[in-house]
């Protein structure tokens, strides 16, 4: 059997005041959890379709419910989808935009607590990224699926909003081949693994006013060298 109920206008208000305010705080799980409350408390009402604005779907079987879908803009379209277990917010799939694609994936762990956000780079519902939130947000990383395949190969480190750092397995082996470091909003070094020990071997470092020299480690021992240019080189510069 299908359920379906919206809230009193009054409680409605509360409740989205709530969500609103739970949303600035990057939380959206403790809401969530006062409208389940809601439900089981009996605190929603009849009315027609046009009106519903929170609506809830229970398990046929179980009459568990499953899913909430609302519409946090109150324009009439649902633009945000809950998946529960019961009581619990397994995740939270967002069309923020309302363009009919899901642009914003949250996944909450069994402590309720947001454990990473997908997201879709190309804005085309595939969801192909992936942040991993650090307590007080100052050490996110971000896994990357460059293929877009679900596998990430590419994770950048965060302070913040910036980029620290970043590592990928470009050849998809398994095995990290690419490191990146930032200074700042300027990429400072990138190096590379090309001869798959597991290691870079040869890395390229750029100074803030332009400049680029390239390094080798040829001993593998984790000391780069400058690779000096020959003579003649420079002669037909």
């Amino acid at each position: 059997m299908y359920w379906a109920c919206t809230l009193t206008d009054e409680f409605a208000k509360k409740a989205f005041d709530r969500l609103i305010a739970a949303r600035a705080r990057g939380s959206r799980a403790g809401v969530v959890a006062v409208l389940v409350g809601a439900f089981w408390c009996g605190a929603c009402q009849s009315q027609t379709a046009g009106s519903k604005r929170i609506q809830p779907v229970y398990d046929s079987k179980t009459g568990k419910l499953q899913l909430l879908k609302y519409d946090a803009n109150n324009n009439g379209i649902i633009d945000t989808w809950s998946y529960m277990d019961g009581a619990r917010v397994v995740r939270i799939e967002i069309d923020s935009n309302e363009d009919g694609k899901i642009d914003r994936w949250e996944y909450y762990g069994p402590n309720q607590q947001l454990e990473k956000i997908g997201f879709s780079r190309l804005g085309d519902g595939k969801e192909d990224a992936w942040k991993f939130p650090s307590p007080g947000g100052t050490a996110d990383r971000i896994g990357i699926s460059t293929r877009r395949d679900g596998k990430i190969t590419r994770t950048e480190h965060y302070h913040g909003e910036l980029l620290v750092s970043a590592e990928e397995d470009v050849d998809e082996d398994g095995k990290i081949d690419k490191w990146e470091t930032y200074d700042g909003d300027r990429l400072a070094t990138v190096a590379f693994d090309t001869l798959h020990r597991g290691a870079p071997d040869r890395r390229m470092v750029y100074g803030a006013n332009g400049t680029a020299r390239l390094e080798i480690d040829r001993a593998g021992d984790g000391r780069f060298t400058p690779v000096v240019e020959p003579p003649a080189a420079r002669a037909r510069r």
